[in-house]
């Protein structure tokens, strides 16, 4: 059922989920765990029912509205059974739908934090439809790492919303949906990007949990 990067040992457990088109060893997904697993934590990757549906020729089943997901992911969190802290969180979708769960799985005790690496704050080129009415009050301590050139929310859009103050926003210069930049106008490689992403989380999980990752 997961995937999993970085020390089994590991002081703190990242769960992420995949966003709306793409599986969970996508190459995005794939290296943003393998960055997060260098930076200490253990990092276990999880697919929704309609994505691992399309590995047993099912074929290409479309997402169901996000919040339809919730319950798939609380799920993952039973299954998952972390020791020690756990930080939810996701790609696009999947941070998102972490997003809706996070809040009730806090006040029960069962996660530390939100992780969500490039939000889908609104649909594409769509900023005046947000996706953001539940961030407003969130209470979960977050932090979103987002490109400065991300279709679904770019750092002029973001800046009209209102988001909670637990909120923390970590904006990577040039970086698109998927955090790359183009090395030739911002001079980051997509490594780079990553990271500093990497290490971001470290610094704030720490802060959130206050643990070592």
């Amino acid at each position: 059922m997961f995937l999993f990067d970085g020390p089994d040992q590991a002081r703190m457990t990242i769960l992420l989920a995949h966003g709306a088109g793409a599986p969970m060893d996508s190459s995005s997904m794939t290296a943003a765990a393998k960055a997060l697993g260098e930076a200490g934590f253990r990092v276990a990757r999880f697919e929704f029912g309609y994505m691992a549906g399309r590995r047993t020729g099912a074929g290409r089943v479309p997402p169901p509205r996000a919040e339809k997901l919730n319950p798939q992911y609380i799920a993952a969190v039973d299954a998952l059974a972390t020791k020690g802290p756990l930080i939810i969180g996701g790609k696009s979708m999947g941070g998102r739908v972490a997003s809706m769960v996070a809040d009730e799985l806090l006040a029960a005790g069962r996660i530390h934090g939100l992780l969500c690496l490039g939000y889908p704050f609104h649909p594409p080129a769509k900023p005046e439809q947000p996706r953001t009415q539940h961030l407003a009050e969130l209470k979960t301590p977050t932090l979103i790492v987002q490109g400065t050139r991300d279709e679904f929310g770019t750092r002029e859009d973001v800046a009209t919303y209102k988001l909670s103050p637990l909120i923390e926003l970590l904006w990577l210069e040039d970086g698109d949906h998927d955090l790359k930049p183009r090395k030739s106008i911002s001079g980051f490689s997509t490594a780079d990007h990553l990271k500093t992403m990497a290490e971001a989380a470290s610094s704030w999980a720490e802060r959130v949990t206050g643990q070592v990752a």
